[in-house]
């Protein structure tokens, strides 16, 4: 499914382009793991490749997420990373 999606973007970026329209940002590299992570979580019964896939991207785009959230950014971050933590903890004890 993942590589009929990236297909259609390709063909449609070459014929449209992306970027003629203010929208460079949907073919950029960083964003291909971001689309994987979604494709696999709506798709696969097993969601634990589509979470790593999404937390990598958000560990690679950290700075993208802290200046989206900004000054909450000093609140949310610590505690969207202690929910992880629980989290992890509570499947891997499952």
């Amino acid at each position: 499914m993942f590589l009929i999606v990236m297909g259609m973007l390709y063909l449609i970026d070459k014929f449209i382009g992306f970027a003629s329209h203010g929208l460079p940002w949907v073919m950029q590299k960083d964003n291909l793991l971001l689309y994987a992570a979604v494709i696999f979580l709506w798709f696969k019964v097993d969601k634990s490749v589509g979470i790593v896939l999404a937390g990598i991207w958000l560990i690679l785009n950290i700075g993208l997420v802290i200046a989206l959230l900004g000054q909450m950014s000093a609140y949310l971050l610590p505690a969207a990373l202690l929910l992880v933590g629980v989290i992890l903890y509570l499947v891997s004890t499952r």
